[in-house]
């Protein structure tokens, strides 16, 4: 009988110092690439509504913490001997163990925890397909910086482009919700505004994806225009103000993204994978992204943040 499964799983988070299920997830594909763990059967165990019933899951934890004991050991034994086992290994008190795993309970009880929320601030690459007609069916690179306000979920947003009328910037808050994360800019000095529609950020927020809405500003009439766009976070923002633009035809993503630091294996797949993102069309009149298309980018580029990581 596999007994405290929640708080075993959050002692082991302290010990790992992962801060979210995606980042425990990865520690247990660390040590077995076909592991059992996922991240959506570890909500229902961290809520104490499930536990682990395949026993290499187990087997898997015992390989995660580095303890010469087997898997069924973790399951059965009770909490202060599976406490003390772990922080004797580990060089950490059990009391400070316990504290710390306390506090991270309090702290994931929201969907949006502030740990989450910070992750959010810095700069991305962003890429989306051009609305002018004068480009139609090249990609356009912008910069977004987002930074966090005073309070724990206060961001506001810095979006710009490049173009050859000039650097066009915009500016405003950053909402993150249950269902989405929204974006409302308006350029600086005019009138034009965007509005982004994006998945929930998760971390380590390595990218972020959805819809933007907004008016071509290069074209000879008004368009009211729609696009899907990717937002690649960047470890270090580019020192360059006159930074993106309309891309030339038949450009690679990840050789682009490879110039800003972010070097992707396997950068013909990146392509393949991102371009189809990019130019998907609607279905039935209705624009929606599946949430698996996206999911598939987010692993990709989550394992590269994750594996890069420090």
């Amino acid at each position: 009988m596999a007994l405290n499964i929640a708080q075993k799983l959050r002692l082991t988070s302290v010990v790992l110092g992962t801060a979210s299920r995606k980042d425990l997830a990865a520690a247990f594909r660390a040590v077995n690439p076909k592991t059992a763990f996922d991240i959506g059967r570890a909500d229902k165990w961290l809520q104490g509504r499930a536990q682990p019933r395949e026993h290499s899951v187990y087997e898997d934890w015992a390989k995660v913490l580095r303890l010469e004991r087997p898997g069924a050991w973790i399951a059965e034994s009770d909490l202060p001997s599976f406490t003390a086992a772990i922080a004797a290994r580990h060089g950490i008190d059990a009391a400070e163990l316990e504290r710390r795993a306390h506090a991270q309970a309090e702290a994931s009880s929201g969907h949006d925890d502030k740990g989450t929320g910070l992750a959010l601030a810095g700069t991305y690459a962003c890429y989306s397909r051009a609305w002018s007609p004068y480009y139609r069916g090249q990609l356009i690179r912008g910069r977004l910086s987002i930074e966090a306000g005073p309070g724990a979920h206060a961001f506001t947003a810095t979006f710009r482009e490049t173009l050859p009328t000039g650097q066009l910037q915009l500016g405003g808050p950053v909402t993150p919700a249950k269902r989405s994360l929204y974006l409302h800019l308006k350029e600086v000095g005019g009138e034009a505004q965007f509005f982004l529609c994006l998945f929930p950020q998760t971390q380590p927020v390595s990218v972020l994806g959805g819809y933007m809405i907004g008016p071509a500003i290069i074209g000879p009439e008004a368009q009211p225009s729609l696009t899907r766009i990717l937002l690649v976070r960047l470890r270090d923002a580019p020192a360059a103000e006159q930074w993106g633009g309309y891309l030339p035809p038949g450009t690679s993503i990840a050789a682009d993204l490879a110039s800003l630091g972010i070097v992707m294996e396997h950068p013909e797949a990146v392509d393949r994978q991102l371009g189809q993102f990019l130019s998907a069309d609607s279905d039935g009149g209705v624009n929606q992204i599946p949430p698996s298309e996206y999911r598939a980018i987010l692993d990709v580029f989550d394992r590269h943040w994750l594996q890069h990581a420090g």
